[in-house]
């Protein structure tokens, strides 16, 4: 049998097993005093119960606390149930005779040689079964105790190891969106200098700017910004891609000025932007309009963002990625999942389309 290393416990969690052991000795304790004692006899009879109960339970229940390092040992390591079974016979067999030989040797002190044989002779028998039944309970209530520190060890590990690993999806999608944004930008940029070598000198500003605002937020991918920078850093890209399409990309903006200090991942809005520019608006000679929206959620205080352009669309099946050829590729793949794991799963996305219907992305996230 495959054994697990028990973690170390606090020193909290050590006081509270030796209190609950105590608890329980005095308990037991208790219990044989009672069934010893007829009140009816007299004050007499309960100091006997006490005393019958001391010289019979002082060596179990000393006995009883060296068995719990023992088990923490046998919990250690790796080795074959059979082993282990084995060795527990064996100790509660050495559990019941150091009994005896413990009992005998303080009657031997108390009343002498003859009474100590007589009452070892009386009871080899039932401290022998008691020995091992007595042995038995508190193995099985100390190994109780290291598997459910083992258990809620496992189950903390578990929920870093998740949320390392959230973070770590987190960080990945940011890094897909950052170059595949850059990419599109740098080719509008190309594309303008052999128009308008200008034009494209103050793009050029504009786009240090934007590059500045996508470093900052690489420092973490669980970072917040407030709506209002994710809008200037959109609004500085659909000026760069104006400058491209010129008349053929309008924008409607109805952003709700209460919104805009609310905190959103950075890089939220902007790929679905650039997939409105890329497929809604730019293949079409007479181009397109693209809407961004922002409002607050009356219900539950959320905020409540909509990206949306009147494009072609296309088949749901091809967002959901049963399609051939997804429409919206990388970004919306990527925002699908930063929003299944940030803010605990609580952020939604939805998309309508349908061909010939434009694409609309709506977003919601929580705001503590």
């Amino acid at each position: 049998m495959s054994t697990l290393p028990t973690p170390a416990a606090p020193r909290g969690a050590e006081r509270r097993l030796w209190a609950a052991y105590a608890g329980g000795c005095a308990l037991a304790w208790g219990l044989y005093v009672l069934a010893g004692t007829e009140f009816q006899r007299g004050l007499w009879q309960l100091y006997d119960a006490i005393y019958q109960a001391s010289i019979s339970l002082w060596a179990p229940m000393l006995l009883g606390a060296a068995v719990y390092p023992w088990v923490r040992w046998l919990n250690r390591g790796e080795r074959p149930a059979p082993l282990t079974v084995v060795a527990h016979v064996a100790a509660a067999l050495l559990f019941g005779a150091v009994w005896q030989v413990a009992e005998f040797a303080v009657a031997w002190g108390l009343y002498g040689a003859p009474h100590a044989l007589a009452t070892l002779a009386q009871t080899i028998l039932w401290r022998a079964i008691w020995g091992v039944v007595v042995y038995a309970a508190v193995a099985t209530a100390f190994t109780g105790v290291l598997q459910a520190r083992r258990a809620r060890a496992s189950s903390l590990a578990a929920a870093q190891a998740e949320s390392a690993l959230a973070r770590a999806e987190l960080a990945a999608i940011s890094g897909k969106l950052n170059p595949h944004f850059l990419f599109n930008t740098l080719n509008s940029l190309i594309a303008l200098t052999r128009k308008d070598p200008q034009a494209a000198e103050s793009a050029l500003m504009r786009f240090s700017g934007m590059l500045r605002y996508v470093l900052d937020t690489k420092r973490s991918a669980s970072d917040r910004v407030p709506l209002g920078d994710e809008i200037a850093f959109v609004r500085d890209y659909l000026a760069l891609e104006g400058l491209r399409l010129g008349p053929r990309l309008a924008v409607a903006w109805e952003l709700d000025p209460a919104t805009l200090d609310d905190e959103i991942p950075p890089l939220s809005l902007q790929p679905l932007v650039e997939n409105s520019v890329l497929h809604g608006v730019a293949p079409r000679v007479k181009g397109g309009s693209i809407t961004i929206a922002s409002r607050r959620n009356a219900l539950n205080n959320g905020l409540e963002l909509r990206v949306e352009d009147d494009g072609p669309g296309c088949d749901p099946a091809r967002v959901a990625g049963d399609g051939p050829a997804p429409r919206r590729g990388i970004g919306l793949a990527a925002l699908q999942r930063r929003f299944a794991i940030d803010y605990d799963g609580r952020a939604r996305m939805q998309v309508h389309t349908a061909p010939g219907a434009g694409f609309r992305v709506e977003l919601w996230i929580p705001q503590a």
